[in-house]
């Protein structure tokens, strides 16, 4: 096994010298689990290692950076998708998206967002992608609606009865 000269400190003795005694995946590889032995005082202890996660944030049109609001797209999804998509689903929806953005950078415009959400929503619901677009794209007349729903309608199967 490894032994730190600079390791964590003992939460009995306060000595900093240990070495690690089993090291396993925990948290379904969130993280790593340490058992560790003060050489002071010889007793064990757990410590568990994870990886910071790396802040993400949204360029605005503006051009204004702010943190990306998982709260703040849950709660834009769930208007447009009011009586339409259960919580559950809701909540799936907003991980995924999440995850995704994650894949694509530390920083990512505010645009990518608004496109994602409207992928999904077409996939899951074409009412509440309506919703969604129509906030989000700004639709100021029925002719938005209309332009709206003729392209949603190339591109998704017939409802069948």
């Amino acid at each position: 096994m490894q032994r730190y000269r600079e390791g964590m400190r003992c939460p009995y003795c306060s000595a900093i010298d240990d070495k690690v005694v089993d090291s396993r995946l925990a948290d379904e590889g969130g993280s790593i689990r340490r058992r560790r032995e003060c050489i002071a005082c010889g007793r064990r202890y757990t410590t568990y290692e994870r990886v910071e996660d790396v802040p993400l944030v949204v360029r605005k049109r503006s051009g204004s950076v702010q943190p990306f609001d998982r709260e703040k797209l849950r709660s834009g999804i769930e208007r447009a998708a009011s009586g339409r998509l259960d919580t559950a689903t809701i909540a799936t929806l907003v991980s995924t998206l999440e995850e995704e953005l994650r894949t694509q950078g530390a920083e990512i415009e505010s645009d990518r967002v608004g496109v994602a959400v409207l992928e999904h929503l077409r996939a899951l619901d074409p009412v509440a992608y309506m919703r969604y677009a129509s906030v989000y794209k700004g639709f100021e007349d029925l002719a938005d609606f209309e332009r709206e729903a003729g392209e949603l309608q190339k591109t998704t199967e017939p409802k069948r009865n």
